[in-house]
Order: structure tokens, then sequence, then C-alpha cells
């Protein structure tokens, strides 16, 4: 059979769709990411705490909302219907937020955080729907994927950098409107190469996969890798806060504070092939981490990030500016800690989460980053009221407390998924 090899050893054609969908999506969305705390402080002019809260709010609505995307697609829309209604309220959501005003301001908000509740949980169900039979190629299918939406995460801070400085607030957030429209046409117009009847396929192959007390061990083993990865995201959207805030205060440049969010996104694309070369290579001895332990390893690295932030604000950041160099070396440091975490955990819920609760589990990982966007900004609230140094050696402590915990639950979690993708 000469397409066998094919069959197995090469990505579908529908990957790429998603790739792109989710450049133009990602775009769109870090974006708005990139410039929404200016945005509050400079343009409505709210008070730090507000725009604290208001950041936390919204960051937990945009990765609670999934949970429910991923439950209405499981139970009624499927998730190609479930990933369109999404882009469509994102995009309104830009629109509005680009007519300036309060009360545009936050209906605009609302609609991007719903519409990435339909979108986010769906799209990457879909990616693993791809890989159903050809599970040795999940991972390497979502660290592609991961690259391109964090080709859309580079660019957009620089471009919106751009247009804020010579056309204003409201040409920044159309840019991320017509971003939506281009996810959309992407989607919409190369469908046919994605899964049809995504839902009932899916439910109806796996029917019969997995007792009850099976999938109550695999729900349970992914809650605890949820509930410990909150800490990782918590320190991770200090990027869109307090390390936006310290860009623009405490850091000796004449570049817009909100380009050097692109620096995070770079290494991602950078240093992907690297560690999956680097995973590849230990995997052909039989030396490869497992999942768990690779979550530990990026929770090493984001502590390791925010030590380097509190070594900078030791040096002279606390009370004036230091070099560029601290915080493009932290951001660095974060890309690797990410690599290690989050694609990861998106293939870990496709290939381990009951089939007829995938899209729900999904949505669970989306949750538990949305407890951590919300507790970035509830922390937040803490930066104004103590040396900037004491701050980050916090949030550095917090990483390490968490890589100690993943590090005694491994060997448990790693038993239920070696059994779970047998």
């Amino acid at each position: 059979m000469t397409t066998q090899p094919q069959a197995t050893t090469s990505h579908p054609a529908g990957l790429y769709v998603l790739f792109f969908t989710e450049l133009w999506e990602r775009y769109s969305f870090y974006a708005l990411m990139a410039i929404l705390t200016l945005y509050m402080d400079e343009a409505l002019h709210f008070p730090q705490a507000t725009s604290a809260q208001v950041y936390g709010v919204f960051l937990a609505g945009v990765y609670f909302m999934p949970l429910v995307g991923g439950f209405v697609a499981d139970r009624w829309l499927g998730f190609s219907r479930a990933v369109i209604l999404g882009a469509v309220l994102m995009g309104f959501g830009q629109l509005s937020l680009s007519m300036g005003g309060t009360t545009a301001f936050f209906l605009g908000l609302a609609l991007v955080a719903s519409g990435t509740g339909m979108l986010k949980p769906n799209i990457s169900t879909i990616v693993g729907n791809l890989y159903r039979d050809r599970r040795e190629l999940s991972d390497a299918a979502f660290n592609i994927f991961y690259m391109g939406i964090n080709t859309g995460a580079f660019v957009a801070p620089m471009i919106v950098a751009w247009l804020r400085n010579h056309y204003g607030w409201g040409a920044a957030f159309m840019s991320a409107a017509i971003a939506m429209v281009l996810a959309i046409g992407t989607f919409i117009g190369f469908r046919r190469h994605l899964p049809t009847d995504d839902t009932k396929a899916d439910r109806q192959a796996t029917a019969d996969a997995g007792g009850s007390s099976d999938d109550r061990s695999r729900i349970v083993a992914l809650l605890v890798v949820f509930a410990i990865v909150v800490v990782f995201w918590v320190a991770f959207y200090q990027n869109g806060f307090t390390m936006t805030l310290w860009a623009r205060d405490n850091t000796d440049t004449t570049i817009s504070p909100e380009v050097f969010q692109s620096v995070n996104p770079l290494g991602i694309i950078l240093f992907s092939p690297v560690l999956v070369g680097l995973w590849a290579a230990l995997r052909r001895r039989n030396a490869e981490p497992s999942t768990p332990a690779k979550i530990v390893i990026g929770m090493i690295l984001t502590a390791l990030t925010f030590g380097i932030m509190a070594a900078a604000g030791m040096m002279g950041g606390d009370t004036g500016k230091v070099s560029a160099s601290w915080l493009v070396s932290a951001y660095l440091a974060i890309a690797l800690g990410e690599i290690c975490v989050s694609p990861m955990g998106l293939s870990l819920v496709t290939k381990v989460a009951p089939p007829k609760h995938r899209a729900t589990m999904m949505g669970a990982w989306f949750a538990a980053t949305a407890t951590g966007g919300y507790l970035a900004g509830f922390l937040g609230r803490y930066w104004g009221q103590m040396a900037h140094s004491q701050f980050f050696l916090m949030v550095a402590g917090l990483c390490v407390l968490a890589a100690v915990v993943m590090a005694i639950a491994s060997k448990g979690l790693g038993k239920v998924f070696a059994a779970a993708t047998k």
C-alpha cells in the first residue's frame, strides 16, 4: 500500500487551514492585549487599580467562556459552527472597541470574551480530531499550530504600535477587526479540508471507548494539571500589565512599550523547533521527559523569568530606568517556559480527555487560563504598593512552589496519561 506511509507521517491540509485561521485570530486578540492597559491608562484615564481589575476580569472572561463554548459545541452546534460564531462575535467586539468611549469599550470586551469562548476550545479540538488515527503526530501538530498562534502574536504589537502612533487608537482596534474578517474567510473558504459532521463523528467513533471509572480518572488527572498550571498563567499574564508598565516606566528606551510584547512570541517561533528536536532526540534514546515533567521544566523557566526581573529591579529598576536587555531576556526565558507548558497541555487534552467530553475538557483547560488571568490582574493591584523587585520575587516564588507540587504529583499523573494514550 503506497499510501500508508503518507497517511502516518505527513500532516493533513486541514492543519494549515487551522494554522492560518488561528494566526489571524491571535493577531486580533494580541493586538488588543498589547494596547489594552495603555488604552485604559492614557485614553480612558482609569485609576491603576481599576485598570488592574478590568484587565483581570477580561482575561477571566476570555478564558472561562471556552468552558461554555466547548459544552455548547459538544451538545448542539458542533465544532466548526462554534468557531464561525466565535469569530463573528470577536470581529464585532473589535469594531466596537474602535468606536471609542467607555460604553463601546466594555461592550467590545464582552463580545471579544464571548467570541473567544466559542472559538478557542473548538478550533483546538478540531486540530486533535484531525489526528485521531495518527496520535504519534499529535504533539508535533500542536507545535505547528502553536507557531500560527505566535506568528499572529508576534506581529500584532508592532503593527498596532505603529497604527496607534500614526493614526490613533481607533485604527489600531480596527486592524484587529479586519484580522477577524480574514480569519473567517480562511476557515470558511477552506472548510472542505476539515472534518465533516465533527461532533457526531467523534461520538460515534469513540462511544464505547473506556468505562465510567476510566473516564473519571482521566478527568481528575487533567484537572490536577489544570489547577497547577493556573500559576503559570498568573505569571505569564503579567506581560500585558505589570511588564508593560515596566516597559513604559522603568526601561531606558525610545521604543513604544507594547512592542516589547513581540519578544515572547518571537522566542516561541525561534525556540520551538529547537525544543521539538531536543524532545525527538531524547525520545530516540528513551529519555524524553513525560508531559508532567515538561510542565515542571516550564514552571522552573518561568520562575527564572521573574528572577531576572527581580534582579533588574534591584539593579535600579525599583526607582529608575534600566537597560531594555533585562526585559528582553525575561521575555525570552518565559517563551521557553511557555513552550514546555501550553502546547503540550492542548495536546494532552485531546489525547487524554474522554471523547464525549473532549471539547468541554478543552474548555476547562482555558478555564484554568481564565483563573490565572484573573489572578494576574488581582496580583497586579500590588504593583504600586511594593518595590518592583519584591513583586517579581513574589511571582517567582509562586512558580517554584507550583513546580514542586507538579513534581510530587507527576508520578501518579504519568500512569494515568500513559494508560489513556495506549
